[in-house]
């Protein structure tokens, strides 16, 4: 098969419907555009919404949104926690350390090896980084989120003090 021998399945196109022809047959005369008026006349840009402002000008003009119910972890590694020297982990250690922001969910990710039992405490651990922990003899606790078992609160001006 060669593309010249390609061609649509069958009843899936259909030829258009040729108007203006004549009042031999339909779509003669006037050609399924009425009688007068704007809409008879080969005047409307496309897009064009009668005044108001179009639709390509009213959108965003970059892609995407911004989730305001995006929930953000601030990652920590286990090379990180090993170097910290605290056995009880916990988000408000870290942030005495300096390590993480104050009230920051705290999610520990696998970097690196533990080399010591430790207890951590955190909203969040990936896979290998809690298998680490409890393979080094050590426990993991995973803190309930501030907003409970709810969506969390929205972020961002326009939904703010409402």
């Amino acid at each position: 098969m060669k593309v010249h021998d390609l061609k649509p399945a069958a009843g899936s196109t259909k030829h258009r419907k040729r108007v203006g022809r004549g009042i031999g047959g339909k779509g003669g005369k006037t050609a399924g555009r009425g009688t007068k008026g704007q809409g008879a006349r080969d005047t409307i840009p496309t897009g064009f919404e009668g005044g108001q402002l179009p639709l390509h000008m009213r959108i965003p003009k970059l892609k995407g949104f911004k989730n305001p119910f995006r929930v953000e972890y601030q990652g920590l590694n286990l090379d990180v926690l090993d170097a910290s020297g605290l056995t009880d982990i916990t988000p408000e250690s870290l942030h005495e350390l300096g390590l993480t922001h104050k009230g920051a969910l705290v999610k520990v990710l696998g970097r690196g090896e533990i080399t010591r039992a430790v207890q951590v405490q955190a909203h969040g651990f990936s896979k290998s980084a809690e298998a680490a922990v409890v393979a080094a003899g050590g426990t993991v606790t995973v803190l309930p989120l501030p907003w409970g078992d709810r969506r969390p609160p929205a972020k961002g001006n326009h939904l703010t003090n409402r």
